[in-house]
């Protein structure tokens, strides 16, 4: 910092002697004239009179104001030609006396005589900033002028700001409040960028834009503006091609942009819908679970499918095993889908896919293609507009080839109401941004971020930028006058007073920074915003009815295609798992018929064995008492036998002891 403030004071310093050295060769010259014009008087016998004094005789200056005829006013047809040299004299000495105006001012200057070489007023900071510009004139490198210094209410020719094409691949920042010019200062940029072989992207909300295509139209309020600017104004029309990704909605008709969803991704997706961070980490789970099971998303009806099948009874199974995501979030997930294809995004995602490579296209000419972006009520969704163009950029820093610095852009993309990207990002995405931002200058594409004030980018991206165009900044409030102050922190280190500059700039003015060749930010000033070319509002219904029978986009992506997609294959998966479930409910029943009927045979031969059991029990009861029964009569007609035996053993014994056995 402390290396360009040497610089800038040594340039400051240069100019101011350059300056000086001007004043003195117009004071020398000034004298040098006049003693001419004595000479000249003298030669010819006539009398010298010393210059008038307008304010001691109003009445001879009055006359000498309004000459009495339309011929030059050194050449009067009097008779007496010692009078006609004394009127003469006195007219050259009017002439000469509003150059004595103080310095740094021109416009006020009458016409002066065609021998007049009297070089214009100049002031410190046009010597400051004509020096800081100097390389426009010492390199054969494209540049852009942008436009004409201010010193306070004055025009300053002399110092214009340019832009090399080299260095705006570091990108640029536009900002300014609403009405302040910004849309004009894009269309200045957009023609220039054209002319100089380089297409330019960028989203047209209303379709005031379309005006590129057209020359513009000459009136006094123009030709006002452009000559205090000292520009040379010429009508020029630029070749342009209508895109939009709004359909029938959009305010200017156009060739279709559409994307596949799983092209787009489930950041985009994500910033698109306004998810938090649980949300975005699910829509990222669900894309995964696609991808393993190959199931390809082409439009938002794709995903519902997707997420409809997870939380119904057939992939409640797969919705429980990848990660964790609840029935909960994906139904918020599944509403917002809804909202947004209500709303009109649902146009966006589809086939045929966009192909990003019909944005860098030239005319015949050499001159870049304009690729304007109707989005018509898509802007109501400025988080999806944001995200088109995020994927837009995305999809070339993964198509395009490194190219390193080149001497202008392959394409620019201008990225309006930029703030909206930022708005509740989460921290991944804001990530994301800062990486595509950082690393696509090396694929030879630049950026131009549209905003109200420089703090509305996140810091790590606004370092990113390294050219700036600022408009007007308004600090009505406390919250303004913070932004005001933070916004001309942003700028590089100036004697002027930017803050109250900022707030006074009128509309087509603006704060102007660049990089030089080298890498160095020129000072910080304010300028006139140069006046484009063409037409700076809508075009004729002609014109756009050329611009669409002439392109051959508009056929290529009119109609839109259905391919196989997610929604078939799961419409099928969904019908073979009821179909297998209905089979195997039907198993089921045919199981459970079969286990009834066996259950009640096992019960039946139960009944039928314990009945035999029991009728056995009972025979072998009968047996057993039937055996009994002759035990008891065996053993009865023992004891018969034994006790008949016993009585005729004893009345054998009893009668041989009594001696009556009988022999």
């Amino acid at each position: 910092m402390s290396e360009n403030n040497a610089d800038l004071e040594a340039q400051l310093a240069q100019a101011r002697a350059q300056a000086a050295e001007a004043e003195a060769r117009a004071a020398r010259a000034e004298a040098e004239a006049a003693a001419a014009r004595l000479a000249a008087l003298e030669a010819q016998g006539g009398s010298v009179q010393a210059p008038a004094d307008p304010a001691q005789n109003p009445a001879e200056n009055a006359q000498d104001d309004n000459p009495p005829s339309d011929k030059p006013h050194d050449v009067q047809p009097h008779a007496d030609e010692s009078e006609q040299e004394q009127e003469s004299a006195d007219k050259d000495s009017a002439a000469d006396a509003p150059q004595q105006a103080p310095e740094g001012t021109t416009d006020n200057a009458p016409d002066k005589p065609q021998e007049d070489t009297t070089p214009p007023a100049s002031s410190p900071l046009a010597d400051t900033i004509s020096a800081a510009y100097a390389f426009a004139d010492t390199t054969s490198a494209p540049t852009i002028t942008v436009g004409t210094l201010l010193d306070g209410d004055t025009h300053l020719p002399q110092a214009t700001a340019t832009i090399p094409l080299s260095i705006l691949n570091r990108h640029l920042l536009v900002a300014g409040a609403t009405g302040s010019g910004k849309t004009r200062t894009l269309q200045l940029l957009a023609e220039g960028l054209s002319t100089a072989g380089t297409p330019v992207a960028l989203v047209d909300v209303k379709g005031d834009l379309t005006g590129l295509a057209e020359k513009g139209t000459a009136n006094d309020k123009l030709a006002a503006r452009t000559t205090a600017n000292g520009q040379d104004w010429q009508p020029a029309s630029f070749p342009t091609q209508l895109l939009t990704p709004a359909g029938s909605n959009a305010p200017v008709p156009g060739a279709m942009v559409r994307t596949r969803v799983s092209d787009f991704g489930p950041l985009l997706l994500a910033r698109a819908l306004q998810l938090n961070t649980t949300q975005e980490q699910a829509l990222q789970l669900i894309f995964s679970w696609a991808d393993t099971n190959g199931l390809e998303l082409v439009d938002l009806g794709d995903l519902q499918s997707v997420i409809t099948f997870l939380t119904s009874p057939e992939g409640k199974e797969e919705l429980s095993g990848i990660g964790g995501v609840s029935k909960a979030t994906a139904g918020v997930i599944l509403r917002t889908l809804t909202a947004l294809a209500s709303q009109g995004g649902d146009q966006f995602f589809g086939e045929p896919a966009f192909d990003t490579a019909d944005l860098m296209k030239a005319d015949s000419d050499g001159r870049g293609i304009i690729s304007l972006l109707e989005v018509g009520d898509m802007s109501r969704q400025p988080a999806l507009i944001s995200a088109l163009i995020m994927w837009l950029l995305a999809d070339l820093f993964s198509s395009l080839d490194e190219v390193g610095d080149l001497d202008k852009p392959r394409l620019t993309f201008v990225f309006d109401e930029a703030h909206l990207l930022f708005t509740d990002a989460t921290k991944e995405f804001v990530r994301q941004v800062v990486h595509t931002v950082r690393l696509i200058r090396s694929k030879g594409v630049s950026i131009v971020f549209v905003t109200q004030s420089p703090t509305d980018i996140p810091s790590d991206v606004l370092a990113q930028l390294g050219s700036r165009i600022q408009h007007a900044l308004r600090a009505i409030t406390p919250d303004d006058q913070r932004r005001l102050k933070d916004a001309v922190k942003t700028f590089p280190t100036t004697d002027l007073d930017l803050a109250e500059i900022l707030t006074t700039l009128g509309t087509g003015e603006a704060v102007v920074t660049v990089l030089d060749p080298k890498g160095r930010p020129t000072p910080p000033a304010p300028f006139s915003i140069w006046a484009p070319a063409s037409v700076m509002g809508e075009a004729s219904d002609a014109t756009i009815s050329t611009l669409l029978s002439a392109s051959d986009l508009v056929a290529r992506y009119a109609t839109p295609v259905d391919p196989r997609s997610a929604t078939e294959e799961l419409a099928e998966r969904t019908q073979k798992a009821i179909d297998q479930r209905a089979a195997e409910e039907k198993q089921a029943e045919l199981e459970k018929e079969q286990e009834k009927a066996r259950k009640k045979a096992e019960r039946e031969a139960e009944k039928e064995r314990a009945r035999w059991e029991k009728e056995a029990q009972r025979e072998q009861q009968r047996a057993q008492k039937a055996r009994e029964r002759r035990q008891r009569s065996m053993e009865s007609a023992l004891a018969n036998v034994i006790k008949s035996a016993g009585t005729q053993i004893g009345r054998e014994i009893t009668r041989s002891i009594f001696g009556t056995r009988r022999k």
